[in-house]
């Protein structure tokens, strides 16, 4: 298991889960760390067990110092694009920390704009504590919401795939037609509902 960073100071590490699924919204979540609570564990939510992860998920809610989760709708994924959407929902995260940050530290190569320091770090939830944090938040939150759309739509098997384009998603797509859950600009689904 990799020794993830923490670095000094309030840092707020954010990630996002729900990028690449043809249903549902997008995630995102914003962690502060304490250092002198560091989190045994953590690391790249996908790297992880479900089991791993929701244990995780409670600690880090106990122990942070502040974290913060928050969504884009579908309806914002087809009305802005989904990179656009992803930044809204990681806005919407750091803003709703308890605490502000000094500086904030993003997953991937894009960074939204906040209010303060930002840096983009490539893979950073395999190498950052709190990015990693964000990551485990973000994927525990967007799987239960898709476990309850799922009670809603059953047909779709959201609570095998979580919405992500697997060929059993294609075959439900293709028997039912789209949900109201279904992002309209995504090809799948808009070939989808062209075919209708």
């Amino acid at each position: 298991m990799p020794e993830l960073i923490i670095p000094p100071g309030l840092v707020c590490g954010i990630d996002e889960a729900g990028r690449g699924p043809l249903a549902g919204p997008v995630v995102a979540a914003a962690v502060i760390l304490d250092p002198a609570r560091p989190i045994a564990g953590l690391n790249d939510s996908k790297k992880l067990s479900e089991k791993k992860r929701e244990q995780l998920a409670v600690l880090i809610r106990e122990q942070a110092v502040a974290w913060a989760v928050a969504e884009a709708s579908v309806e914002e994924i087809d009305r802005l694009n989904i990179l656009h959407a992803t930044m809204l929902a990681m806005q919407r995260a750091v803003a709703g920390l308890a605490v502000t940050p000094e500086r904030a530290m993003v997953d991937g190569n894009r960074c939204p704009q906040l209010p303060m320091p930002t840096e983009a770090v490539v893979k950073g939830d395999g190498k950052i504590a709190s990015i990693a944090a964000a990551s485990i938040l973000a994927k525990t939150v967007r799987d239960a919401g898709m476990l309850a759309l799922h009670a809603r739509y059953p047909m779709y098997g959201f609570d095998r795939h979580m919405g992500y384009p697997t060929a059993a998603h294609f075959a439900a797509l293709e028997a039912h037609g789209a949900s109201p859950v279904h992002r309209r600009s995504f090809a799948p689904v808009a070939q989808q509902l062209s075919l209708l």
